[in-house]
């Protein structure tokens, strides 16, 4: 199967903010600035990069209450592609679309990226207008009989019609004059709960692929929802940069544990330069006006949040942040530029789990250049973990640094483990 996408553009996890978590549906124009400001001056140095805004971006007047109905208003060009709310990002006036956005964030040394959703408008399709380059209708190619299951205001594309790959070509000539760097493509996937085996979207995932690859493969392109089959990972591979292995992953312990046995499973599929994504982190100020709940701290305990960060490192997920950055509070900012965890993320491999029980998950590593091992140590039960379970894991790992609390540690008899907390060290493979 050829290699579609360009793998040279995710030689790392992506590492960047969402509007999901802290603004739903209908964040700003002057939030995003906020948001990328905040990034520049703060966690730019440790690699965070995308500022990728997300659903309802070109919907006016959408609400967590109204965007689940079917063919709610949103704003289209003359060839029927979604355009941004003026009214929301002012700079978009006079058909500039996110281009003036780009290049505010790129003029601070981050990246751009938008959310958008399979298929094609149902405005467009109603109006039956023209699919740029072409003499075919959207009408012609799209399929009313399917429609997002959660946002009933796409049609799908038949890709075996003519003007189908067209429809594409010129969503992706449009995002390309924005100077977008980063697309979230939603609807790929179909939510089915806890499993392994959601079906992808196989169709029109490569038609975007193709577009993207057209268009001088400058993209990264990031696949939603989940939870993604396991079983297309190498078409998977092939086609994107990273992949969804959950459906929408909030601020709930069960929700975290239920994280652990996927990403055991999916460490086995790494394919360099293609990630499956564990989802964003919940983290900071979030619900300002978002889906789940009202405006919150995270409702993730410190030691859950440690749990939920190294998680995501040592699975080497993308890590994309959903709190409003420009609230985030000392703690959080701490956890999410800790050097030793983001460098786990960037840089190690044979990432694994090996051991797992009803109250203790093990993870271990080694650095790319093997200069450094990796082990980390999981309490996922209700009462501490210490003494010789813990030993057995710990043999010949010392003298090693304890990540989160920034000390070295001597010997195994000092550990104990927190309910929801972890352990995570690094140890001089060196010495």
């Amino acid at each position: 199967m050829k290699q579609v996408c360009n793998p040279k553009l995710a030689m790392t996890p992506p590492m960047g903010w969402n509007s999901w978590d802290c603004f739903g549906l209908d964040v700003s124009e002057a939030e995003v600035k906020e948001n990328a400001r905040y990034m520049a001056a703060h966690l730019k140095e440790f690699g965070w990069e995308y500022i990728v805004v997300d659903l309802g971006w070109y919907a006016p007047g959408v609400t967590t209450s109204n965007y689940k109905k079917k063919n709610i208003p949103m704003i289209t060009d003359e060839f029927g592609r979604l355009i941004p709310v003026e009214e929301r990002f002012p700079s978009s006036a006079g058909g500039k679309g996110f281009k003036p956005l780009a290049d505010y964030v790129h003029s601070l040394g981050l990246k751009f990226g938008i959310h958008i959703m399979r298929g094609m408008p149902w405005i467009a399709t109603e109006n039956k207008q023209v699919i740029k380059g072409t003499d075919i209708t959207c009408d012609q190619v799209a399929e009313e009989n399917d429609q997002c299951l959660w946002y009933g205001s796409m049609y799908g594309i038949d890709c075996t019609k003519e003007g189908a790959q067209a429809y594409y070509d010129s969503l992706i000539e449009l995002y390309t004059s924005w100077d977008v760097d980063f697309i979230k493509a939603d609807d790929m996937g179909t939510w089915d709960g806890d499993g392994l085996n959601s079906p992808l979207r196989t169709d029109e995932l490569e038609a975007l692929a193709a577009s993207i690859e057209k268009f001088g493969n400058k993209i990264v392109l990031s696949v939603s929802p989940g939870a993604a089959y396991i079983g297309n990972a190498y078409h998977l591979s092939r086609h994107a940069h990273m992949w969804r292995i959950s459906c929408d992953f909030w601020d709930n312990w069960e929700a975290l544990k239920r994280q652990f046995p996927r990403c055991a499973a999916w460490s086995k599929r790494k394919v360099a330069g293609h990630w499956p994504d564990a989802d964003m982190l919940p983290m900071g100020k979030i619900g300002i006006r978002g889906e789940v709940g009202e405006a919150r701290n995270t409702n993730f305990t410190y030691d859950e949040q440690i749990t939920l960060m190294s998680l995501w490192c040592i699975f080497r997920s993308p890590l994309m942040f959903g709190g409003d950055l420009p609230q985030t509070d000392a703690t959080t900012l701490s956890l999410i530029t800790n050097k030793e965890a983001l460098e786990l993320n960037q840089h190690s491999k044979n990432n694994r789990q090996i051991y797992a029980d009803e109250e203790l998950i093990v993870w271990a590593a080694d650095h790319e250049n093997d200069s450094k091992h990796y082990i980390a140590l999981f309490n996922i039960g209700e009462t501490n973990l210490q003494g010789e379970k813990l030993a057995y894991f710990l043999k010949n790992q010392f003298p090693a640094l304890d990540v989160w609390n920034h000390k070295l540690i001597q010997k195994e008899d000092e550990i104990t483990i927190a309910p929801h907390g972890v352990l995570l060290l690094v140890k001089d493979s060196t010495k």
